[in-house]
């Protein structure tokens, strides 16, 4: 599309993120058609694809719309969130493809345009049993189109972030629509309850997802905004800041070494006391803050040095609010005890 951008290269997890992926679908797809033909010998190879390509196209969609939440809640998927672009063009492929079988079985053998055919062949728009679900089922093949064609970093540059991501938001009206065009259309006619079952639990646990995801958040802002409102400034996310070392920030006109250490997070003052030396520049050796100059030390949770010396440094409180480090900017009295922030394991964190 421009000199600017260039084909995607496929890295070695992309093309092991991709290749799994085909081989579940199309292992989904095999044991599907293969249980098909031998609960209903009767069955015609279109109609086995079409329910095949259907079912795994909204199951795929569900997965998709479940990965956001699920990292929010608990960072291990994150790696699914990585490439979750490549789940939507692949849920739009099946889609297309079941749409295209079921196009041809239905309105492509007469003489009206199977496009026209799909909307004027079914007019009873007020009616549950006989309502047009193919319709449905058509409009959200649209807007899955649309987020397929924008999947590329092109798109969401020049498209400007915002409005992309309006654009993909558009994937829960699709959910909408196909939740309607299964309910009215296969539905309708399937006799085992098992599809009903299926289609009931995967809005339960989108919703279910979302929902949790949603209060989690809402409980980090509370927190965010308590500490706010308390004096605490915004840092840096704990995990910028390398085990046993600091990171250096201003706060009401003093520098701060904020360390992480043994799961937790304490800061002091950022000044010797013996030659004023950078005690951030340096590591925590044997439990204490050593300063990069001469080796002095003091305790992590106190500034104070370890006896037999008297050396003590002002320390800050200190809160870790969902990997989020603040520290308070009123220093405490030299050498007075602060509890350290306990970092959460980053499972724990999402949850």
């Amino acid at each position: 599309m421009s000199v600017q951008y260039g084909a995607i290269s496929w890295n070695r997890q992309k093309k092991f993120y991709d290749l799994t992926l085909v081989s579940v679908v199309v292992l989904y797809l095999a044991i599907f058609v293969g249980l098909g033909i031998w609960r209903n010998p009767t069955a015609t190879a279109e109609t086995l694809l079409i329910r095949a390509l259907g079912t795994a196209a909204f199951l795929l969609l569900n997965v998709v719309l479940s990965i956001g939440p699920l990292a929010r809640l608990d960072k291990r998927f994150l790696p699914l969130l990585y490439n979750r672009r490549h789940l939507g063009v692949t849920t739009f492929l099946l889609g297309l493809a079941h749409g295209g079988f079921a196009l041809f079985q239905f309105h492509a053998l007469g003489n009206v345009n199977p496009f026209v055919s799909l909307f004027i062949s079914n007019p009873r728009y007020g009616s549950v049993a006989d309502f047009p679900f193919q319709a449905l089922g058509f409009l959200a093949l649209i807007i899955l189109f649309l987020m397929a064609a924008t999947s590329h970093d092109f798109w969401l540059r020049n498209l400007t972030a915002p409005m992309w991501k309006r654009l993909h938001m558009l994937v829960y009206v699709a959910y909408a629509l196909l939740v309607a065009h299964v309910t009215l259309g296969a539905l309708q006619s399937e006799r085992s309850a098992m599809l009903a079952v299926a289609l009931i639990v995967g809005i339960s646990i989108v919703l279910s997802l979302h929902l949790a995801a949603a209060f989690r958040e809402k409980r980090v802002d509370r927190a965010r905004h308590q500490a706010v409102d308390e004096g605490f400034v915004e840092v840096c996310k704990v995990d910028r800041i390398a085990e046993k070392c600091a990171t250096i920030v201003a706060l009401s006109g003093e520098r701060v070494a904020v360390f992480r250490y043994d799961g937790k997070v304490s800061a002091i003052s950022n000044v010797c006391q013996h030659q004023n030396g950078p005690l951030g520049e340096g590591r925590i050796i044997d439990g204490c803050v050593t300063c990069p100059w001469h080796g002095y030390q003091y305790q992590p949770e106190s500034g104070a040095a370890p006896p037999p010396f008297k050396e003590k440094l002002p320390t800050f409180r200190v809160k870790v609010v969902q990997g989020v480090v603040f520290v308070h900017p009123c220093p405490n009295p030299p050498g007075t005890f602060v509890q350290p922030a306990q970092i959460e394991p980053m499972g724990a964190q999402q949850r």
